[in-house]
């Protein structure tokens, strides 16, 4: 996720750079209209820096379309997963939590909100121990209580 944000931030600023290039000067001699020698002011784009900047904005825009095709795959993988589990709260849970990417805090509030009724209310370290309990049952699975999983 954080890796696609950083293109996404990079296209942007290659995008301003392109719709708005720096314009440049520089003085040389020669004739000028009148035939007379002399210097003359010559301003303009940098046309190998413009050039870079569309090359690598094509580039960037390849490996963002890259990156996200594998993280839609992941993505719909991780939900295909959460559609097995036979707790409808700890699917919504995890969908909050893995796919929305929402902090343990923010998942307990949304449950809150969505379960009024609930006589024990979600913490954000009840949200936590849910989900290390869920994934206690698999062996191959790190644990992870302080870091996100």
């Amino acid at each position: 996720m954080e890796e696609i944000k950083d293109i996404r931030r990079r296209i942007r600023e290659l995008d301003r750079f392109l719709e708005h290039p720096p314009i440049v000067a520089d003085t040389v001699k020669g004739s000028r209209r009148d035939l007379t020698i002399g210097p003359i002011k010559v301003t303009g784009i940098p046309d190998p820096v413009y050039c870079r900047k569309q090359k690598a904005r094509e580039r960037y825009g390849k490996l963002l379309a890259a990156k996200e095709a594998e993280l839609l795959e992941l993505t719909t993988q991780a939900e295909e997963y959460i559609e097995t589990i036979q707790s409808s709260e700890l699917r919504i849970m995890f969908r909050l939590y893995f796919i929305d990417g929402l902090s343990d805090l923010k998942v307990a509030d949304r449950m809150n909100r969505m379960f009024p009724k609930r006589k024990k209310k979600y913490t954000d370290e009840s949200v936590k121990k849910r989900r290390q309990r869920f994934f206690e049952k698999f062996a191959n699975v790190p644990q992870c209580p302080d870091e996100r999983c």
